[in-house]
């Protein structure tokens, strides 16, 4: 039986610090949207340190061993059948990178993937947990219909960014990981936003802090929802909510009809 109305709706979003973001509209947002399932990323938290007032979800969260430092969380309207904390391996797990929560007909899984940061001083690292988790997702999607969200730090194309030609190079536009990114979609899974709005330019999910970046909209898309390529046809909406604040990412939703 389903537990949600029409199209399930599920919405991931890097709030650059839960605690801090509580304070900037996240609550209001989540009782507005009112999502099914909410993906949090870089939450910089411990459960423990801060309630998270949402009635009527079920909290989820993998939080990072270093003190105030990544982390993701999930809230679920539904209480699934099994979670996963991490990808597998200590030393990417270690940073609360990756959570899955499994339900009898599909599996959502948030990952917050590292910054490769200036210079690519940390592409090895990044690589290295591409690899774990692209693993993982051949493992998931194989099982039952498979939903990856969150803040992949890439822009995969040109037209995923204001200034490719500019940041050609650079973290998060680099050749290795845009090149990673494609593996997933080579394993099988779907970019929905780029299934629905091919050519939709001028369509961002980043915004420096420097510069005016938001207010010009200068910005790059690094948010994602993605499903397998056989599930496609239930996508309904892919969404950016680039009007929401409250931090330097804003929300990116996903609306699906299960055939």
């Amino acid at each position: 039986m389903k537990w949600y109305t029409d199209a399930m709706k599920m919405i991931s979003w890097n709030v650059n610090g839960l605690r801090a973001c509580m304070g900037k509209g996240f609550l209001e947002f989540v009782e507005r949207e009112s999502p099914d399932l909410l993906a949090v990323q870089e939450t910089k938290m411990k459960p423990e340190q801060a309630n998270v007032p949402l009635s009527g979800y079920h909290a989820y969260f993998h939080s990072a061993e270093r003190p105030g430092y990544s982390g993701t969380a999930v809230f679920s309207k539904q209480e699934p059948i099994r979670v996963t904390y991490g990808i597998g391996d200590d030393r990417f797990d270690c940073e609360g990178r990756c959570l899955a929560l499994e339900f009898p007909t599909f599996r959502f899984v948030t990952v917050y993937a590292p910054n490769a940061q200036d210079g690519l001083k940390r592409i090895d690292y990044r690589l290295g947990w591409e690899e774990a988790l692209l693993r993982r997702i051949r493992e998931w999607k194989a099982e039952k219909t498979l939903f990856l969200c969150g803040d992949l730090n890439v822009a995969h194309r040109e037209i995923d960014l204001k200034n490719p030609a500019a940041n050609r190079g650079n973290a998060g536009f680099s050749d290795e990981e845009r090149e990673q990114f494609q593996r997933l979609l080579d394993a099988g899974l779907v970019d929905t936003f780029r299934y629905l709005y091919p050519d939709r330019t001028d369509a961002y999910s980043w915004w420096s802090y420097r510069f005016r970046a938001r207010e010009r909209n200068a910005g790059w898309r690094i948010d994602y929802f993605l499903t397998r390529t056989e599930d496609a046809s239930g996508i309904s909406d892919s969404i950016l909510y680039t009007d929401v604040t409250g931090s330097d990412h804003c929300p990116v939703g996903l609306l699906w009809e299960e055939a």
